[in-house]
């Protein structure tokens, strides 16, 4: 390691670069200059090959053999790591620019807020940054950097991770805005049956439900959709509480309860992390028959199309209103299963578009 750094035209030089010059001066040997310097050569050697920072001791005994001040030295080391440090936050940018061109600066400024800084990608880097409460953008490119990365998600693209990374960070700080008492597994499940009458209520549920799960010790965050992240949702531990994400790019009534529901199941499972969309493997099945079988009970759904060749809205209709669920719902489970088409116009009218005012209530 050498006692000096060069970085765009700028030398940091450590205090062993001028150590080196006082000992060379002196005509003693490195070993000698250390017996006179009260320090052993191994100390010395390090310090002169700029691998070990100057200590308090020693400035003050080169202060006392070589007629200094403490200061003197000590300062020279402050200069030398602030320049490192300088050099570093470069370096640091230079990556945060490549993270960036992942992320879309106008998803952060038309639904968080953040100023309009056309063409000073620098200013908007470190707007995000702060946004996200991160001190580089590049963690964002970690696997795993707040929640877990199931296995199934290999093959994801650095430009997902960098996404969903993002999605979690911005749920996390509402998230953590949010008074909540801790998690109670009981009140919860409560919470997840009262959440199952609301299936009809389009307009007003999601106040209702987001209390009732904050009251259980769950906060429920919606975000806007960063388009590539592949998120279907996400959960995570806080302290006492628990985060429950979903985007709003499933905001249909099957597939919002749905994902919902598939998330709830992980939290249940006591499996926190994020579900990408095509995700595999048995944590994932576990908490689709949970969302499954809690939406539409698994004996009434056996017996509704085994009984039926055929589903029109009318029939639909009626085993909804049987279950107490939107319509919506069943529609969704029958598309999925193979037993109605998905462009089937007929049966249209009984979707549903959700559309949530988010900053309301987060």
């Amino acid at each position: 390691m050498s006692n000096y750094i060069e970085y765009n035209d700028t030398i940091a030089f450590h205090p062993g670069y001028y150590i080196k010059e006082i000992v060379d001066e002196s005509g003693l040997t490195q070993a000698d200059f250390a017996k006179r310097l009260d320090t052993t050569p191994k100390n010395l050697s390090l310090l002169i090959r700029g691998e070990q920072n100057l200590s308090i001791n020693i400035a003050m005994k080169l202060s006392r053999m070589l007629g200094t001040s403490v200061n003197y030295w000590l300062n020279l080391q402050n200069a030398y790591d602030a320049l490192i440090a300088e050099f570093d936050s470069e370096k640091e940018l230079a990556e945060e620019r490549n993270i960036f061109a992942d992320l879309d600066y106008k998803y952060f400024k038309d639904n968080f807020g953040l100023p309009d800084l056309p063409r000073r990608k620098d200013e908007q880097i470190k707007k995000v940054r702060e946004f996200l409460k991160v001190a580089t953008l590049s963690v964002l490119a970690k696997r795993d950097m707040s929640v877990n990365f199931r296995s199934s998600t290999e093959r994801l693209s650095q430009s997902s991770i960098t996404k969903a990374n993002a999605m979690v960070q911005i749920a996390a700080n509402k998230a953590l805005k949010v008074k909540a008492p801790r998690f109670h597994k009981i009140k919860f499940e409560e919470a997840i049956a009262y959440a199952l009458t609301l299936t009809r209520n389009h307009a007003g549920f999601y106040p209702l439900l987001y209390e009732a799960f904050r009251e259980a010790g769950v906060v429920f965050i919606i975000l806007p959709n960063l388009s590539g992240s592949k998120i279907n949702g996400a959960t995570k531990k806080l302290g006492n509480k628990v985060m429950l994400m979903v985007n709003d790019r499933r905001l249909n009534a099957d597939s919002f309860w749905f994902t919902l529901f598939h998330e709830i199941g992980h939290i249940l499972n006591g499996d926190y992390g994020i579900s990408f969309e095509k995700e595999i493997g048995e944590q994932e099945a576990a908490a689709d028959r949970y969302a499954e079988d809690t939406l539409i009970p698994k004996a009434l759904y056996q017996e509704f199309i085994s009984s039926n060749e055929r589903f029109d809205v009318q029939l639909i209709k009626t085993f909804a209103d049987k279950i107490d669920r939107d319509p919506g719902i069943v529609l969704g489970r029958l598309q999925n299963d193979g037993k109605v088409r998905f462009d089937d116009l007929t049966l249209s009218s009984l979707r549903h578009k959700y559309r949530v005012q988010i900053a309301e209530y987060q």
